[in-house]
């Protein structure tokens, strides 16, 4: 039976690391409204010990790279950051598999969150990173590159080809990174799309790869074979003309003269064959 990508309401299905990934998100979120509300000081701490800081994690607060996705204050960002897992991750799982999935989300999220530290110590990002927004990028990258030919119902309306939409929200990611110059959210957020192209071409192009490399390797050798064969032609041609007969195999492999003799009378050592 082929794998359901949507349920009977036409929307993807909610099982799986997406489910998991998205209740995570949500109960780490609804925490710190409650207490942003009726203990403020408390859910700023958290925010601040979450988000990915780059001067906290000079002074070594390196959780901040598992961390900052399931910080956010800001309500429109979270939700559009999740929209776009609950409606793109369920058609990457099914394909991947949920340990990969995992691996994707966390992987892209980790690399994403580096760069916009590395952006940030160099003093080109500034401000906080947070949501899954780097996570979710990286997924929409990874379903682009397994289905680039694919179809999708942008806004419930429109069908349009996916890699246009990949690059519709590419370029508002990227104005949006300009327009706040350099802020670290968009930093980390465009690093999303680059992070799930690099997950896809280490993971799922493996296969590939690997059969080049035997190609590459079993044509050297070969090469090398050649050569070993060539240079005993011509020992033996050397050897020849001082009056010394010297016999070598057919993989260039130099034989003894006791053996050659053993071959020569049908591998009997008594000289003689019945």
């Amino acid at each position: 039976m082929a794998p359901r990508y949507t349920s009977e309401y036409g929307l993807p299905p909610f099982t799986g690391a997406v489910r998991q990934i998205i209740l995570a998100c949500v109960a780490v979120y609804v925490v710190i409204l409650l207490l942003l509300s009726f203990a403020s000081g408390v859910g700023q701490t958290i925010l601040q010990f979450g988000m990915l800081d780059a001067e906290a994690v000079q002074h070594g607060w390196i959780w901040q790279f598992l961390t900052y996705p399931f910080m956010s204050d800001d309500p429109w960002r979270f939700v559009v950051s999740l929209i776009g897992i609950y409606f793109l991750g369920p058609a990457v799982e099914a394909r991947i598999g949920s340990r990969r999935f995992y691996g994707l989300f966390f992987g892209s999220t980790i690399v994403s969150g580096i760069i916009g530290f590395l952006l940030s110590f160099a003093g080109i990002a500034r401000g906080p990173a947070f949501t899954v927004a780097a996570a979710t990028n990286a997924i929409f990258m990874v379903f682009y590159l397994l289905n680039p030919d694919a179809p999708i119902l942008a806004f419930f309306v429109l069908q349009v080809p996916i890699k246009w939409l990949l690059y519709l929200f590419m370029a508002i990611e990227v104005a949006y990174l300009l327009l706040t110059r350099f802020s670290m959210f968009f930093c980390v957020a465009v690093a999303g799309f680059g992070a799930g192209y690099l997950w896809y071409a280490l993971f799922l192009t493996r296969p590939k790869t690997a059969q080049a490399s035997e190609w590459y390797y079993g044509l050297r050798n070969s090469y090398y074979r050649w050569k070993r064969r060539r240079a005993a032609r011509k020992f033996e041609v050397y050897m020849r003309q001082h009056n010394r007969e010297v016999i070598f195999d057919e993989h260039g492999n130099y034989v003894p003269p006791e053996e050659a003799e053993r071959k020569k009378n049908g591998g009997s050592k008594s000289g003689w064959v019945n």
